[in-house]
């Protein structure tokens, strides 16, 4: 099974009923759909709280979305991410339509003990609220349980709420509609406003969805998705203050170069490095409505402008090489000989699968962590003809460290090795095709 331009495989056990967690690269999570995702961090950990894809029937959703409940899922080494379960649905908030499934994007934030979790949906005609309302459930703890507030807020309308508490102490709530961007003050009580809203200047024209505001060195951050072209790059103004002016600085990410329309991000800084959160539709190449949720390393420049983000399928975080290792999600391929394919069309959750089908191609996954004393290997494999797949750490001219030998099969098996040399510390893995044949690969783990 598989995790994380994206993509990941998964490993996943039950920890409670509700509970389950899961190694990842790009996509984050493998076991469902995931989209919009707002990373936040809390208690040392960080936790992401995305919206959730699901197929809809014929005449649910709105224009092909279809999104029923929230998830809440949280790591401490981004490459493990627990599933807290189902957080807010829309047949608990007492004002939301329910046959709509039009629980878009959301948000967390903390303030005096409680967790503040925004979210819209249309409300329900009967309650007399017309339109997307934006609506707020609170918690003791950032997993949950979450009480949704009886009404959404009053006075405001629109979508993607994002929520941000500055350095004095004053909050403020960002949100989308109609094609713009505004912004609206907070009480301190963070469910009912201090102001009117007001439009976001100096941003380009065009279509603008998605805000998220984060401040690093006295700079204010606003980032967005924007089309440009045909589907969302991600973008972003700069302001000295919260309610700004900003000023249009240019592109985090391009758009999608296979037409998944949208795009949604969040950035945090965690452990000293920063991060880009964004969605894209690699478990569902055809219909990118249902969208899977992945981070990449982010940068900046001695200016304080953010260095243009390319996505990866490798994604952050160390992998543990005493688990199993998707490989799939690689670093660097050869150019001749290596790619990936989905291990089952039919259920593209299953993942994917590395396929060497030349001597010597290639495939390089970065970021291991071999810990002390591994001696062996294992690689769950298929070959039509057979082969043999050297194991090598760092260099790909290098010495093998162990050599696998596949026999011809129709299926899936589990081949082992001894190693030759047992690594430590953290290195990049290559498996490599040695003979003129052709392996398929699902993982690499070492014991």
């Amino acid at each position: 099974m598989k995790i994380n331009v994206c993509v990941l495989l998964i490993l996943s056990f039950f920890l409670t009923l509700n509970e389950n967690t899961a190694s990842a690269q790009n996509p984050l999570i493998m076991d469902q759909f995931t989209a919009d995702p707002s990373a936040r961090v809390f208690e040392g950990k960080v936790y992401l709280y995305p919206s959730h894809d699901i197929r809809c029937e014929e005449g649910k959703g709105i224009i092909g979305f279809c999104m029923a409940d929230y998830h809440v899922f949280s790591s401490e080494n981004l490459t493990e991410w627990n599933d807290h379960g189902v957080i807010v649905s829309q047949n608990n908030v007492p004002w939301v339509d329910s046959t709509k499934y039009s629980m878009w994007a959301p948000d967390c934030i903390y303030r005096d003990g409680k967790y503040f979790f925004y979210f819209p949906a249309i409300a329900d005609e009967k309650t007399g609220i017309k339109g997307m309302g934006i609506g707020v459930a609170v918690s003791d703890k950032p997993y949950g349980p979450f009480k949704p507030e009886p009404q959404p807020i009053a006075g405001l309308r629109g979508i993607d709420p994002n929520p941000f508490i500055d350095k004095d102490g004053k909050a403020y709530l960002y949100i989308a509609g109609m094609r713009r961007l505004s912004m609206v003050k907070l009480k301190s009580n963070m469910v009912e406003t201090a102001s009117e809203p007001v439009l976001i200047e100096g941003l380009p024209k065009g279509f603008k969805e998605g805000p998220y505001m984060f401040e690093r060195k006295g700079v204010y951050y606003l980032t967005f998705p924007y089309v440009i072209d045909s589907t969302e790059t991600l973008a972003y103004a700069i302001g000295n203050n919260p309610m700004g002016p900003f000023k249009y600085t240019g592109v985090i990410m391009d758009q999608s170069p296979v037409a998944c329309w949208t795009n949604h991000q969040s950035i945090i800084e965690y452990k000293r490095q920063w991060y880009l959160f964004y969605h894209h539709n690699d478990l569902s190449p055809h219909f990118d409505k249902n969208r899977s949720v992945c981070a990449e390393y982010l940068f900046f420049n001695d200016d304080g402008t953010i260095k243009k983000v390319i996505p990866t399928l490798r994604g952050v975080g160390i992998s543990d090489a005493g688990k199993k290792i998707q490989i799939d999600r690689y670093s660097v391929v050869s150019e001749n000989g290596a790619s990936i394919s989905f291990i089952d069309t039919s259920n593209r959750h299953e993942g994917w699968k590395a396929l060497l089908t030349k001597k010597d191609a290639w495939i390089q996954y970065n970021e291991v962590d071999f810990g002390k004393n591994l001696k062996s290997v294992k690689i769950k494999a298929s070959s039509a003809a057979g082969g043999v797949a050297d194991i090598l750490i760092d260099k790909i001219e290098g010495h093998p460290v162990a050599r696998v030998k596949i026999d011809k099969n129709d299926g899936w098996k589990i081949y082992d090795s001894e190693l030759f040399e047992i690594p430590s510390g953290i290195h990049n893995l290559i498996v490599k095709l040695s003979v003129e044949s052709n392996i398929e690969i699902d993982w690499v783990q070492f014991e």
